[in-house]
């Protein structure tokens, strides 16, 4: 064995500093301050700030899935037949990047004559995620080319997700604020349920607060455009294919994959369900605290109560799957998910709005569970990736990614469809400051009782996970020996 292959070998289990997983991690931070946001309140912009109809919002959103069955296996394919001198998978997170920032904000925009247009909602829509494919595929990609060390993996996914859950503080805390803080209709001083603290707020649901919503949300974008650009200015590529594996990829090599990657249907499927389950409870977040307990103003304090799991728990992750293993951490986390909706049905009941400091204890235990098994799961891609390899001879990673885009946006699309059409069912009016008795039981059905039975669905399905972390060792050894 030459030189040059003994170090490309000894570069591939690089340890990562801090400074290159930091530099990943804003990536989610970019992604999650971008689309967190879209994901969290477009809905609730569509039906009361643009007065688009319930059910017709509902069937832009699965629309716009559809065609990403057809378009993320392409994108896959292009990405991975292809390479330059920043990299394989780097470049596209700044020439996508920017669009993806754009288009963001144009659906926020408050443009005469367009404005709660359906088409231009659909339009600027679809765009948006043709061209979120193109820079999440790719980054997914990066995560299994940055090392093959499984101590750095488990670590960098720790450093990412809390930095993505920092952007959520963004997003679920402070964005409804100071939405509403900027909102001009109905502006009364209100208790945000921080500790006292008395703000000057308007009503963000009212179609006034248009130029309030767009305000907020390009300075969200400016901030995500910057994180973008460190993250592709400080990662580097290790764990590439070769010249040969480059050219031999298909668009086929996805239903391959399907075929012969069992890891990869077992985890493709608990990402799908996982996020259904949030998307469910994203859409109608703002619903559940407008409609349902009558405190919008508390959802900045309750955001921030939400965020803490994520951002300072994430560290101990590791430790916590050394003690449980994988699938208990799962079971564990998605157990503390359960208890924490449970109590959130008990914040709905009629006597109960006014508890604070239940909609806290609820909001931390939900949230812990939901955050770390819904984060760690993006440690066990790379792993799925290199049995692909030693499967296939082929390192798939962007098709891999692909198709767990694939899965997440299936989960996307019946977490924000769904519910929709729910609350159409259940009588939602999109422009009444109340809404009736069977409104209120569509949103906590969709709020509480759905997240619940698909969790325990994910519970059985994680049992299934085939790869310990001796399989991973030993997979990795393999691969080392094929490549000499």
């Amino acid at each position: 064995m030459n030189n040059d292959r003994i170090q490309n070998r000894h570069d591939e289990y690089h340890k990562l500093t801090l400074k290159e997983r930091i530099a990943y991690g804003m990536g989610d931070f970019a992604q999650n301050l971008v689309f967190g946001t879209i994901g969290g309140f477009l809905a609730l912009h569509m039906l009361t700030v643009n007065t688009i109809a319930t059910a017709t919002a509902g069937f832009i959103f699965l629309f716009v899935r559809i065609i990403n069955v057809i378009w993320d296996p392409m994108v896959g394919t292009y990405v991975d037949k292809r390479t330059s001198k920043a990299g394989k998978y780097r470049p596209w997170i700044l020439r996508a990047g920017i669009p993806l920032v754009i288009l963001s904000a144009l659906l926020f925009a408050p443009i005469p004559g367009v404005s709660g247009s359906v088409f231009f909602a659909f339009i600027i829509y679809l765009a948006l995620d043709l061209v979120y494919s193109v820079v999440n595929i790719p980054y997914g990609s990066l995560n299994a080319s940055l090392t093959r060390d499984p101590e750095s993996i488990d670590k960098l996914t720790s450093t990412r997700m809390m930095l993505a859950n920092s952007a959520n503080l963004l997003v679920y805390t402070l964005f409804p604020m100071f939405v509403q803080m900027a909102s001009p209709k109905d502006r009364s001083l209100k208790d945000t349920g921080f500790f006292g603290l008395e703000l000057n707020m308007g009503n963000y649901t009212d179609p006034s607060a248009k130029y309030a919503w767009f305000g907020v949300y390009s300075i969200y974008m400016v901030i995500g455009a910057a994180a973008l650009f460190f993250c592709y200015k400080f990662t580097k590529e290790r764990v590439v294919a070769t010249a040969e594996q480059t050219a031999n990829v298909k668009t086929t090599d996805l239903f391959l994959e399907l075929k012969n990657n069992r890891p990869l249907v077992i985890l493709g499927l608990f990402f799908m369900l996982a996020f259904t389950f949030m998307f469910f409870m994203n859409t109608v977040n703002g619903f559940f605290n407008q409609f349902v307990v009558g405190h919008s103003e508390w959802m900045g304090a309750i955001g921030l109560v939400a965020s803490i799991p994520g951002i300072l728990f994430p560290i101990f992750w590791p430790r916590i799957k050394k003690i449980f293993g994988k699938k208990g951490f799962f079971h564990l986390f998605l157990g503390m998910f359960i208890v924490g909706e449970l109590l959130t049905y008990v914040w709905s009941r009629e006597g109960m709005h006014d508890a604070l400091w239940l909609a806290y204890i609820a909001t931390f235990i939900k949230q812990w569970g939901l955050t770390s098994a819904t984060g760690f799961m993006w440690a066990l891609v790379p792993e799925v990736i290199a049995y692909g390899e030693l499967k296939s001879g082929k390192r798939n990673a962007a098709i891999i990614n692909a198709i767990m885009g694939l899965f997440f946006k299936i989960g996307f699309t019946i977490g924000g469809a769904i519910p929709l059409w729910l609350l159409a069912a259940y009588g939602f009016n999109e422009t009444g400051a109340q809404q009736s008795a069977s409104a209120i039981d569509g949103i906590i059905l969709t709020a509480v009782w759905l997240p619940i039975a698909l969790a325990i669905i994910s519970m059985f399905i994680i049992q299934f996970y085939p790869i310990s972390d001796k399989n991973v060792t030993d997979i990795n050894r393999q691969l080392d020996k094929i490549r000499q």
